[in-house]
């Protein structure tokens, strides 16, 4: 029963001559908005928990007692009295000063959460019970007739602990924004020194959390995502704070680097972590509106840099070709350190980027300039090949490792560059490659057509002029000239040399005017012998890659050797198949060679190797040798012969 000295409305009544203890966040509060100038808030803060303990310790009488028994005890009372038809005001006051005085021991023990000692989780975790103990007598009460619950129901102590909570990260974090530690001051402005502060503040007290203070807390309560929340709600509101005003890039960059990578990585997905906290449920530190002005002001200082380090590279390198001087020699061979400078600039620029950005997509921004580089790069090197200089036999062998070893790094780079712009990086480095070769091979292809001008000449085909003996020793001849041509761009250089001599052999071939059926015999005979001596050259020079080469004059001889046409069908098949870009026009000029099909033959042959190629057109694949063999002047001559599909 509530007596006429309180109702629900007025629940003090005449109680009101025994004054309600507060909570100590409260009393600290009020203190600090005092003129105390004398005290520092730590001070003031220490004195109002002294002063409530002692206020505890008069009320309830119990020290040393555990929490959850001095409230069950209370509960009792409070059931005892209230079942009476009326109740002892006597009785009923100092009962809501007891109540009063627990709930100040358990908001006490609250607010000591983070006070490493055993002794006070021992009192936490009474004080949560406990807590737990009166939100059940509040329900049990719910729906009883107002003139029967006690004027202290509900207590709501859960969500009065909560406010606490609160209130406790609040102060943890402002304090750890204000302290001038040790630790940071290395750092190298303010923001980053708060920044950190108050980062390593959320990291330690989480870890705390998880590792001991959990174990105060039933499990239904999840009390690490409670803390988790309130230190990210808090944190967040901090750095938005900081953001919202004008940074320089050092500080926008650091800030960055916490919301993006020292956050999510670091503290929240630290291994005591990982997994128990609901990462998904709290989101970034920042609105996206602000993360998107940060990283773009990151990005566009990030990419202004990028682009004046490589810029400077290539400037310093040209100059280093003007001065004509000749590269180092490292190893017996030409090395340039261009581009092991852009690897850095990259590295290092991709790297930064991966901790700061966390849409890791956005590196395309700098690697954009990467592919502007190579083109600016492609462009110097033609220039100067096109000049005349004394050292650009050594320049260009230099430029030719730069070419493999920055290939080699965009091959390997498989997040930062978009597939387009990988795709326009290695077009660039073929053409700058193609540009080195052209001054080595140039004068080599002219010595290669008048030499193979004397095949299937009567003194080739009887072996009287050993053609490709000749020129294989004049290739070596030039070949010496490359010994300080690093070993590996020197093997890729041979294999173009090995592709250029297969394919003016095949052009040649197919030119011929072979008359009569010995020829061809004697023709196919010849070719096997050739194709033998080129490939034994050229896997002695270590061109393991071009050796199929060998392949196609070998298969080429074979239908020349053929007679029937039937085997010549067949081979032919077998040959559009694992050279798919072998057309109809190679077809037809390679039947044109062969003396004894008639025309229904040919026209039979063609129409099978069409209709058959694509069966094996997808298994062992060759690289594209037949498409540079050019033949538009079958056309004219199978008009001729009336054998035009």
């Amino acid at each position: 029963m509530v007596s006429a000295r309180g109702s629900k409305e007025n629940p003090e009544g005449e109680r009101g001559r025994f004054p309600k203890l507060k909570n100590p966040a409260k009393i600290w509060k009020n203190r600090r908005q005092e003129n105390h100038t004398d005290n520092t808030e730590e001070e003031l803060r220490q004195e109002a928990l002294g002063q409530e303990e002692e206020l505890h310790q008069q009320a309830l009488g119990t020290e040393g007692e555990q929490l959850e028994e001095v409230g069950r005890r209370l509960i009792l009372r409070e059931e005892q009295l209230f079942s009476q038809d009326s109740p002892s005001e006597e009785e009923e006051d100092q009962l809501q000063k007891d109540f009063e005085a627990l709930r100040l021991q358990m908001w006490m023990a609250v607010d000591k959460t983070f006070t490493t000692s055993s002794g006070n989780l021992k009192v936490l975790r009474s004080a949560v019970a406990s807590i737990w103990q009166q939100e059940a007598q509040d329900q049990r009460w719910t729906g009883c007739p107002e003139v029967r619950v006690p004027v202290w129901r509900p207590q709501k102590c859960l969500s009065t602990h909560n406010t606490l909570l609160h209130h406790i990260v609040e102060c943890r974090l402002k304090e750890a924004a204000e302290d001038d530690c040790r630790e940071t001051r290395g750092l190298s402005s303010p923001l980053k020194k708060q920044v950190c502060r108050m980062g390593r503040c959320v990291k330690e007290d989480l870890l705390m959390v998880v590792r001991t203070v959990q174990d105060c807390y039933p499990p239904q309560m999840d009390i690490l995502n409670v803390f988790a929340g309130l230190f990210h709600q808090n944190f967040s509101a901090r750095l938005a704070k900081l953001a919202g005003s004008g940074l320089e890039t050092d500080d926008c960059s650091y800030l960055l680097f916490w919301i993006n990578h020292c956050y999510p990585q670091d503290i929240l997905n630290h291994e005591d972590l990982q997994g128990k906290i609901k990462t998904a449920c709290l989101g970034s530190l920042l609105l996206q509106n602000h993360l998107d002005r940060l990283e773009d002001q990151y990005l566009t200082h990030k990419e202004d840099k990028v682009k004046l380090w490589l810029n400077a590279a290539l400037k310093k390198e040209e100059e280093s070709w003007l001065s004509g001087q000749k590269p180092e020699l490292i190893d017996q061979f030409y090395f340039s350190p261009l581009a092991i400078d852009v690897i850095q600039v990259m590295n290092g620029s991709l790297t930064d980027f991966s901790c700061v950005i966390r849409d890791q997509s956005k590196a395309q921004r700098i690697t954009a300039h990467l592919d502007s580089f190579l083109c600016s790069y492609q462009t110097s090197v033609e220039k100067f090949v096109k000049g005349d200089h004394g050292n650009a036999g050594s320049v260009i062998k230099a430029q030719l490792v730069c070419e493999q070893q920055l290939r080699d790094y965009i091959t390997r780079q498989t997040g930062s560059l978009s597939e387009q712009q990988r795709r326009r990086c290695l077009d660039t480095l073929s053409a700058l490659k193609d540009c080195g070769y052209r001054c080595f091979t140039s004068p080599i292809h002219t010595q290669l057509k008048v030499c193979l001008r004397q095949l299937w000449t009567p003194v080739w085909l009887d072996g009287s002029l050993p053609v490709v003996d000749s020129l294989l020793d004049y290739l070596n001849h030039q070949l010496t000239l490359l010994t300080d041509l690093k070993p590996a761009c020197r093997q890729s250089l041979l294999c173009v040399l090995h592709q250029d001599l297969v394919l003016q052999y095949v052009k040649r071939m197919m030119k011929s005017r072979i008359k009569s059926r010995e020829q061809q015999v004697g023709g196919a005979q010849r070719m096997n012998e050739d194709a033998r001596k080129i490939t034994d050259f050229f896997s002695e020079g270590g061109c393991s890659g071009s050796l199929w080469l060998g392949e196609v004059l070998c298969s080429l001889a074979e239908v020349l050797r053929l007679q029937d046409p039937g085997s010549v069908q067949l081979e032919l098949v077998s040959l559009a198949r694992r050279f798919p870009d072998l057309r109809d026009a190679h077809v037809s000029a390679l039947l044109s060679l062969k003396t004894g099909p008639s025309a229904a033959d040919v026209r039979s042959i063609r129409r099978s190797v069409e209709e058959n190629r694509l069966l094996g057109a997808a298994t062992n694949e060759r690289p594209p040798f037949f498409s540079r063999v050019k033949v538009q002047w079958i056309n004219k001559k199978l008009h001729q012969l009336g054998l035009k599909a």
